[in-house]
């Protein structure tokens, strides 16, 4: 099918962007990518009247180690986040989902907070950054703000950003030293959406034992989730098996999945609970100074 008639802009400058958002409102869109937004509107499930494409601003784009952070431009394109050698060595985890994001031609087009912005409960970035405490700064009319990853996410295909607010950056802490993270998906095939997702962000204390952990968990609610209650069975434990099998099944009792064609619900929740004792094992060896490589399945 092919979209509805719209009209086309391609500002040069954030302002420019701003200023096209609030004269049209509702009936505008931004493009910035295009790989969820274009095919919606040839299916007709999205029809704005108006498409704001941000390709000219190149400024948004770019990779930066910034203190204690990782600086993402909103305009970074997957494939550019993949072959990044900061985040290869300060954030596992992101590196680990950017790599299962659809396909390569997805990867090489797709933008980071166009993923983000499209809030697919499926998707893979927004479990990864919400585990590793990114935060997302945004520009609008009003000004500047920025927004915790808990704070963007509304509802499925939802989010906090009001008509004319922009993501302009991701900026991701860099975890301290003895810490270890690993993103796990689930996909019937590969370059699919996620069954389930999990990513884990831990630190090691001094006796070796888990420190602080954090726990999120992708497609099984309307957006990504904390397991908080798992996190708190983990936090300051020396890792077991039994201790293990009991997080698991807290995550998965506090995951929110429904019924779809990838899965019943009895099925996901036994997922996230396989997917967390996997992840966490690779988080601690990698959190020990091993070199681990993720196997999705």
């Amino acid at each position: 099918m092919y979209p509805q008639k719209f009209d086309y802009f391609c500002p040069d400058t954030l302002e420019g962007v701003i200023e096209l958002l609030t004269r049209y409102g509702e009936d505008a869109r931004v493009l910035a990518g295009g790989q969820s937004l274009i095919p919606l509107m040839k299916l007709r499930l999205a029809s704005p009247k108006y498409l704001i494409d941000l390709d000219k601003l190149q400024d948004l784009s770019g990779i930066s180690e910034q203190r204690n952070e990782v600086s993402i431009g909103a305009l970074t394109r997957h494939a550019e986040i993949e072959e990044s050698e900061l985040v290869q060595s300060k954030l596992p985890l992101l590196h680990d989902a950017v790599t299962v994001v659809a396909d390569v031609q997805v990867r090489n087009l797709g933008t980071l907070a166009g993923s983000l912005a499209h809030a697919d409960p499926a998707g893979d970035l927004a479990p990864a950054l919400l585990a590793l405490g990114a935060r997302i700064n945004t520009v609008s009319s009003s000004g500047k703000a920025t927004l915790g990853m808990g704070e963007l996410m509304v509802d499925a295909w939802s989010t906090s950003l009001g008509g004319d607010q922009v993501i302009t950056e991701i900026l991701v802490p860099i975890p301290p030293q003895g810490s270890g993270g690993a993103y796990l998906k689930f996909e019937r095939r590969a370059g699919d959406f996620a069954v389930a997702s999990i990513g884990v962000q831990l630190t090691l204390d001094q006796k070796g034992n888990c420190g602080d952990i954090v726990i999120a968990m992708g497609a099984v609610g309307v957006t990504a989730l904390r397991a908080e209650k798992a996190e708190a069975l983990l936090s300051n434990q020396p890792i077991s098996d039994d201790l293990l099998k009991e997080a698991a099944s807290a995550a998965s009792a506090e995951c929110d999945p429904f019924s779809d064609i990838r899965g019943s619900v009895e099925y996901k929740r036994h997922l996230i609970g396989v997917l967390l004792r996997r992840a966490v094992e690779v988080a601690l060896r990698r959190a020990a100074g091993e070199k681990v490589k993720t196997v999705h399945g």
